[in-house]
């Protein structure tokens, strides 16, 4: 295959979309040089594309369930591929969110954009999961391209909520957190760049964790900011997550997210007592703008019972808890522009680039770009116009703010072994269908008052259930240290063994 050349109309078109005009020698010129410079990029885009080899073949592509099957609309694709014949998760099902690769499996990103993209090779934490022994079952539903916390924006219909199917199951890894509900599914895979993993946990009731940023491996997963994708667990009980983190944590060398990664043996940390321990609830987390004054007093009860089983409980301060949505979408804006407008792929980091989803994204998103979410499209617009009005300032300043924001948390955590807070300020929303773009967007992202800041700062952060209030669950998120994911579960363990969340 011979790469199309531009021709001198569109050489001037390029120039003017970089601001600079071209003299007629300077376009004589170029073009003269655009064959040899071509005949190069021949030649690369004809070599083999070296790819980590798919190592286990046994795989059915399955089918989309009925409605029947699927009463919560959690699941987009059920399927079967299966890996080791022992390990950790020897005879467990495993879900994965639909925007985490496994090969020779469709994958859609909740989007009619991505149908038709079926990925060549297994996102890493799959090939761990496969080499544990254990089996991937499903592709679950998430929102569109992930960016909404609500749960009812993929081009597939909402994820419902299990406790009550009038309210969502939220997002964007709702799939992951409704799908628990089915009895073949064991343990679940969801991704957070805002909280998308603990608001599902929160408002269905399950157990969901955002590791520290970089302890579990993002290759061959959809982002949205290599600087703040996580992937993790999610599952009915805190052994199921910790065992499955056991799994998935660690190095992986075509990850350019990792620096150090602290790996620890977390299912040991479980059935310990409380004793000792120091517990911060955060003062900032609770009374949120639009927050719920029972979501707020089920996690102080929690907060209380955890001091009744042993722990310290004492209120600390983060003053800036809530000053700090102008560094998170100067962020997401921006960084989430970028990386959509080079398809995927990104640039200028060491690490495995897959050369498929650009190809395929490229080729889909210019063909269908009018499919795209309406949260993703106002993100493009807000993103490229910061980029072109103000020429990366906005993004940069963002970007180092974020240590000082670091700074602020670690100085507490000295003090304490884990922040409480609500996971999210508010239950889940009911769903409402046909609302207008500003609608879906306001309440798409009315709930990352406490989970998005810790996607910003990098702290590992734990939602588990701790109360029912008015027929729907209520989350309670634990934050930690760097790499101090083992304590954490520990705390969680305790309340989940010493205590029915549903009667707290």
């Amino acid at each position: 295959m011979t790469l199309k050349r531009p021709t001198k109309d569109e050489l001037k078109q390029l120039a003017a979309a970089n601001y600079f005009s071209l003299t007629e020698d300077e376009l004589t010129d170029f073009d003269g040089l655009i064959p040899s410079m071509f005949a190069t990029l021949d030649l690369l885009d004809r070599a083999p594309q070296p790819s980590p080899p798919v190592k286990y073949l046994e795989r059915d592509r399955g089918y989309r369930p009925t409605p029947e099957s699927d009463p919560l609309n959690a699941i987009l694709r059920r399927c079967s591929v299966k890996g080791a014949r022992e390990g950790k998760l020897a005879g467990k099902h495993i879900g994965i969110k639909d925007c985490i690769a496994v090969a020779g499996i469709p994958m859609t990103c909740g989007s009619l954009v991505m149908e038709g993209y079926v990925p060549e090779n297994d996102a890493t934490i799959v090939t761990r999961i496969l080499d544990a022994g254990g089996e991937i079952v499903a592709k679950l539903n998430l929102d569109n391209f992930a960016f909404s916390g609500a749960g009812d924006t993929s081009a597939f219909g909402p994820t419902r909520n299990p406790h009550n199917r009038d309210h969502l199951a939220g997002g964007s890894s709702g799939g992951s957190a409704a799908a628990l509900y089915y009895d073949d599914i064991d343990i679940t895979i969801g991704g957070d760049q805002g909280g998308s993993i603990r608001i599902p946990a929160s408002w269905c009731g399950v157990v969901g964790l955002k590791p520290t940023y970089g302890l579990v491996p993002y290759t061959g997963c959809l982002g949205i900011d290599p600087t703040f994708d996580h992937a993790g667990p999610m599952g009915r009980t805190v052994a199921d997550v910790a065992l499955m983190l056991e799994v998935l944590a660690g190095k992986d060398p075509m990850d350019p997210r990792q620096t150090e990664v602290k790996v620890e043996p977390y299912t040991q940390f479980l059935g310990r007592e409380l004793k000792g321990l120091r517990l911060g609830i955060l003062r900032e987390g609770f009374g949120l703008p639009g927050g719920e004054p029972d979501v707020d007093m089920a996690v102080r009860r929690a907060a209380q019972a955890l001091g009744d089983l042993g722990a310290e409980v004492k209120e600390v301060s983060v003053p800036l808890h809530r000053n700090i949505e102008s560094v998170i979408w100067g962020l997401i804006a921006q960084g989430a522009a970028a990386l959509i407008s080079a398809n995927g792929v990104g640039y200028h980091l060491r690490g495995y680039y897959d050369a498929g989803l650009a190809s395929a994204l490229g080729r889909f998103r210019k063909a269908q770009g009018d499919d795209l979410p309406a949260t993703l499209k106002l993100v493009l617009l807000l993103g490229t116009f910061l980029n072109r009005q103000y020429h990366g300032r906005l993004y940069a300043k963002a970007q180092n703010l974020r240590a000082p924001i670091r700074e602020a948390y670690d100085r507490v955590l000295q003090q304490v072994d884990a922040l409480i807070m609500p996971t999210t300020p508010i239950k889940a929303l009911r769903y409402e269908p046909e609302l207008r773009p500003r609608a879906l967007i306001e309440r798409g992202w009315s709930m990352l008052g406490n989970t998005a800041v810790f996607d910003m700062t990098g702290h590992p952060s734990l939602s588990i259930p701790c109360a029912m209030s008015q027929g729907l669950p209520v989350g309670m998120m634990l934050t930690g240290r760097y790499f101090d994911e083992q304590t954490l579960l520990r705390i969680g363990d305790a309340f989940e063994r010493n205590l029915d969340w549903r009667q707290v």
